[in-house]
């Protein structure tokens, strides 16, 4: 099946893209919504151009789309691109969507309109389990964003391995936060993975902190040779 992915950088759509390539689906595109509103309902704003670099990385085309991010509205954007992929010969999208049953609802619907089938791999997946098995297929990922209680600021540009996972299970226990962010805890960006052609280098970053939120801005990075 001709697939595209519902792309932001991040590990989960990244899971997404691995899972389409295992699945033996001829992933065509990665389709990135670059949103001007931070506080957007459906799609992930920290470093979302980061994707021109993971695009050329994994060597799969770039399909970007802007939206002015208001709430709904947001969705018709999302639609016009769905349709020009269709157009382009794809079938069937691929979705990073864990426990958000806001987002995953609505692009199903719209996929439903258009005749796109959703696939969204790693639905209700154990959240701990999720988290290792990203981590011991080869992954490496960065928190580019917190916006929950218990994560501070240390937390911004930290590489997630398994000592940071028991960590964030000890969070857990006091804050009640979901150890893969689906809550909206904390955003991430994908750096290199066994389906990498070349992995990102930061070369210059800028860190915000707000009270008891932030983000990891990555202002300069390259691709080098593994």
């Amino acid at each position: 099946m001709n697939v595209a992915i519902l792309f932001s950088g991040g590990k989960d759509s990244t899971m997404a893209l691995y899972k389409a390539i295992e699945n033996k689906d001829n992933v065509n595109y990665l389709l990135s919504v670059k949103s001007s509103n931070d506080e957007s309902y459906m799609f992930h704003v920290p470093n979302i151009n980061i994707t021109d670099l993971i695009s050329e990385a994994v060597e799969i085309p770039l399909l970007t789309i802007k939206t002015e991010g208001i709430k709904e509205k947001e969705l018709d954007d999302l639609k016009d691109a769905f349709l020009k992929l269709k157009n382009l010969g794809v079938e069937g999208i691929y979705t990073g969507a864990l426990y958000s049953v806001y987002q995953k609802s609505r692009i199903e619907k719209l996929g439903d309109e258009i005749g796109l089938k959703i696939i969204s791999p790693f639905w209700h997946v154990n959240e701990e389990e999720y988290m290792e098995y990203i981590i011991n297929e080869g992954f490496e990922f960065i928190i580019s964003g917190v916006f929950a209680e218990g994560l501070d600021e240390s937390w911004l540009g930290r590489k997630i391995d398994l000592k940071a996972i028991e960590e964030l299970k000890k969070i857990n226990e006091k804050h009640h936060i979901n150890l893969a962010f689906e809550g909206g805890e904390a955003e991430t960006l994908v750096l290199d993975g066994p389906i990498f052609k070349k992995r990102i280098k930061i070369l210059d970053f800028e860190k915000k902190w707000n009270f008891d939120n932030g983000v990891y801005t990555v202002k300069k990075a390259e691709l080098i040779s593994k």
